[in-house]
């Protein structure tokens, strides 16, 4: 089950097009200067991954990493799927659990490179204090998809990151806040633990 939210979250990563800190110059929370940083950081992808069938060396790897999965706040997220149980275990568990849980969809985001290559149709971006909402379309061969991504700004750190996107209105946090509650409820949180320690491990 895990497997089929993570292929989610690989196809996301795809249309982002978008990455995690704000540089200096973007650190506002107008639509403009969100819309320069999504196309900037859109750009950097597509130089990073040069033409299809481009060989990578371990460096160019990580750098795509680090420019692919670096908009996601992974905490809120593993924050939100846990539930109740977040509050339940300890920081030491809660440390563990969001260090898998990014490795995972770090290590899974380079699977399908060429997808990276979508074209990204800005249509909306709303911002309400500081939370950002912005629509957009993916167009890859003939592959559409609409999706939205919703941000939160960081006043300690004066950036944005993205705290959930929905493909075709299906909440990507909500599948994982789904598929770890059942196994949670099924066999408890140690079993989820060790799930996700073998999936990292490959």
């Amino acid at each position: 089950m895990i497997s089929k939210v993570i292929r989610l979250l690989t196809v996301t990563l795809f249309i982002m097009g978008i990455a995690g800190a704000i540089q200096p110059g973007y650190a506002q929370k107008s639509k403009e200067a969100v819309k320069q940083l999504l196309e900037n950081r859109n750009q950097q992808i597509k130089k990073i991954l040069g033409p299809k069938g481009t060989k990578y060396s371990k460096k160019q790897r990580e750098e795509l990493k680090n420019v692919i999965n670096g908009i996601i706040d992974y905490r809120a997220m593993a924050k939100y799927a846990l539930q109740d149980t977040w509050n339940k275990i300890t920081p030491q568990k809660r440390d563990e659990f969001v260090k898998l849980f990014s490795q995972i969809i770090r290590d899974h985001s380079l699977n399908q490179l060429d997808i990276y290559r979508a074209n990204i149709t800005y249509r909306s971006i709303s911002i309400n204090g500081d939370s950002a909402t912005v629509k957009t379309l993916a167009t890859r061969k003939d592959i559409r998809k609409n999706v939205v991504y919703k941000l939160f700004y960081k006043q300690n750190k004066a950036k944005w990151v993205v705290t959930d996107f929905l493909i075709n209105d299906v909440s990507t946090a909500g599948s994982y806040r789904r598929q770890f509650q059942n196994i949670i409820e099924k066999n408890g949180f140690n079993k989820l633990m060790d799930i996700l320690r073998k999936r990292a491990s490959r």
